[in-house]
């Protein structure tokens, strides 16, 4: 038909000259309105049937035409007004990025961490057991130091009376897996670190997992689980940076049997009497405890993995928050541990 002719013609002289979109669009609806009128007007008209169809015809077109230029305008302004979802930044190829020069800032002044330090913990890859009291504090403050790639290990889901302690979560993310719902706050903390999130408990079948990370932190509450992650440990030959609160009171310590340094079986080679130490459901704890208990663990960590200070191998720092006083304790491989034999277990069996 002349009319289809007509606007197949306008649209290749559009192209022809690049004009824009809106002028095309513009002339297109001019000829399209002088078509309905013609036909309108003088239906039977030469000019009319050489255009070809009829009103109805052309009404149907022309509102089809419509229906998909308006949906096009509606993706573009989707499109316009969405908000992206930000990803890693892309580091400079000998260092960091402007952002991230910006980000650790405070680091880079610290002549124990600066620049050589920030990048062991970019560099680092670490496994946090546990996203509760403890893992809470953990995992916020190496995301927020820039600890490259974590993995974080728990099977439980986020509930109302967690939030009373374990801050890296909010009110909305209950029922959710707490490893996942932590690893999404990690990453909108620290979009420059990598966050894996393993939604079970770490089992005597992950020595290769332990293996493949520089460092382990525990903040498990049962010490059936305690004394899992230390085997493995031991057996990979990774050092462990454990902590353990109750109440009032919390303890940190390293355990390293592969640099000279005690295992958890060297300093508790049984499980506590029934009662005696009872899991926090039970006895309760003090909202900051772990916050604070876990922040040490953090600082212990970033320490460890930039070589800043003196670390906790061998020793063991107990806090006490109700009195406010804190002490330390010296530590001591066992030359008769049944788990590293006083430091000398074969590391890889």
């Amino acid at each position: 038909m002349l009319g289809l002719a007509l606007l197949a013609g306008l649209g290749a002289l559009a192209l022809l000259l690049r004009l824009p979109g809106r002028v095309a669009a513009l002339a297109a609806l001019l000829l399209w309105a002088g078509i309905l009128l013609l036909h309108g007007l003088a239906p039977n008209s030469p000019a009319a049937r050489a255009l070809g169809g009829d009103l109805r015809i052309w009404l149907v077109a022309g509102g089809a035409a419509l229906l998909v230029l308006a949906y096009r305008a509606g993706l573009r302004r989707l499109r316009a007004g969405a908000i992206p979802v930000p990803g890693p930044e892309p580091a400079a190829q000998d260092g960091m990025s402007d952002a991230e020069l910006d980000r650790y800032a405070r680091h880079l002044v610290l002549r124990e961490i600066g620049g050589p330090g920030q990048m062991r913990l970019r560099g680092a890859n670490v496994l946090v057991v546990g996203a509760g009291g403890l893992g809470a504090p953990v995992c916020l403050y190496l995301a927020a130091a820039g600890v490259g790639r974590i993995t974080l290990a728990d099977d439980d889901t986020v509930g109302l009376s967690n939030l009373q302690r374990q801050v890296i979560f909010r009110a909305d993310q209950r029922g959710q897996m707490k490893s996942r719902a932590a690893a999404a706050n990690m990453g909108a903390l620290n979009p420059h670190v990598a966050v894996t999130a393993l939604e079970r408990r770490i089992t005597e079948a992950d020595t290769a997992l332990v293996a493949a990370h520089d460092l382990v932190l525990d903040g498990t509450d049962s010490f059936a689980s305690r004394e899992v992650v230390n085997r493995l440990c031991v057996r990979a030959g990774v050092p462990l940076i454990a902590g353990a609160i109750a109440q009032w009171e919390g303890q940190v310590t390293l355990y390293d049997p592969a640099r000279g340094g005690p295992c958890m079986a060297c300093l508790f080679p049984q499980a506590p009497a029934p009662g005696l130490a009872p899991p926090c459901a039970e006895a309760g704890v003090i909202g900051p405890l772990p916050g604070v208990v876990g922040s040490l663990m953090a600082l212990e960590a970033i320490k460890h993995l930039a070589e800043a200070g003196q670390g906790l191998r061998g020793r063991m720092l107990i806090f006490d928050g109700l009195y406010g006083e804190s002490r330390m304790i010296g530590t001591n491989a066992r030359p008769d541990c049944p788990v590293c034999g006083g430091g000398h277990f074969v590391t890889g069996t």
